[in-house]
């Protein structure tokens, strides 16, 4: 079951990873862009459902904290 979890969130915050690195790179953002690259990695150095879901979250919410 941790696994399926894992792979469903991986995915998940994966492709809105995908979107922001796609937006940092054609708006030539930094934030997007770190962030999503960030969410890119994050699966692969965080192996406990519940510290993804809470990292992926916060990286998520980081672009537009950071909008000034």
């Amino acid at each position: 079951m941790e696994d399926t979890s894992l792979l469903i969130w991986g995915v998940l915050f994966g492709a809105v990873g995908l979107g922001f690195f796609t937006y940092g790179k054609k708006q030539r953002a930094i934030v997007p862009l770190l962030t999503g690259i960030a969410l890119f990695v994050l699966p692969y150095v965080l192996s406990n459902p519940y510290w993804l879901i809470v990292g992926g979250v916060i990286l998520v919410a980081l672009p537009f904290l950071l909008r000034a």
